[in-house]
């Protein structure tokens, strides 16, 4: 293995874990953004949310895929709730 895209080409990713890591990449970065914008450090929201800070730092750098709820845990302390809605039609 010479680079990145070789490597992963060998992980022969299938199409849906493709897009559960899309998703879950959205979702984080969707999260750190809006406590980010509400001003509150991972210490804050940790404190908010009832859990140790490095919590908050595993799920942000998706060390792990987090559990429904965890991300309640999280989301609600920012004013926020999780959401099934149709997929849009490209």
């Amino acid at each position: 293995m010479s680079n990145w895209k070789e490597f992963r080409k060998e992980l022969k990713i299938t199409p849906e874990e493709e897009n559960i890591i899309a998703f879950e990449k959205d979702l984080i970065r969707t999260m750190v953004t809006i406590r980010e914008e509400q001003g509150i450090s991972q210490a804050d929201l940790a404190e908010k949310c009832n859990v140790k800070q490095p919590v908050i730092a595993r799920m942000e750098k998706a060390v792990h895929s987090p559990q429904i709820n965890s991300l309640l845990k999280v989301l609600v302390p920012l004013g926020y709730k999780l959401q099934i809605v149709p997929i849009e039609k490209e």
